[in-house]
């Protein structure tokens, strides 16, 4: 009886140092590096604005930009322009050692019903959810309505 106990105490540690090795396998050497540049938000003049950044991803390993909240709008969405038409989509690939561009014409994120109007020279705050990193908090500068960086 001792020894079963034994065999059965040092089974259960070994699947429980096995599971910890797992969980830890997995750490930052495997997460996605991102870095955010390039964000603004022109300033809006309905009711509704877009918001433009990079990601950059320094790493091997793809990740997914999947959503976007602010206390400017709690609705705020993410789109990708094809063939000169706008629609939602749930996510956007960020390529292992790559970048998503958010940019005027293509794929932004976009602010429905604005709880304020931002003026140019303000910031907004909002943050970036991700698949496998952990969210990352940005201020966008307000720039004026027909700002389009080159």
């Amino acid at each position: 009886m001792i020894r079963r106990t034994t065999t059965l105490s040092a089974t259960v540690a070994l699947a429980a140092a096995l599971a910890l090795t797992g969980c830890s396998s997995s750490s930052d050497g495997d997460k996605p590096q991102l870095q955010v540049s390039g964000a603004y938000m022109p300033q809006p003049v309905m009711d509704m604005a877009g918001g433009f950044l990079t990601i950059k991803n320094d790493s091997g390993t793809a990740d997914k930009l999947t959503s976007v909240t602010s206390s400017l709008s709690d609705d705020i969405t993410i789109h990708e322009t094809k063939n000169q038409k706008m629609q939602e989509v749930k996510s956007f690939d960020i390529p292992a050692n790559g970048e998503l561009k958010l940019a005027r014409g293509g794929s932004h994120i976009m602010f429905m019903e604005l709880k304020q109007k931002p003026k140019q020279g303000e910031k907004v705050s909002i943050e970036l959810h991700f698949e496998k990193s952990d969210p990352i908090k940005v201020e966008l500068p307000v720039e004026a309505a027909n700002h389009n960086p080159r």
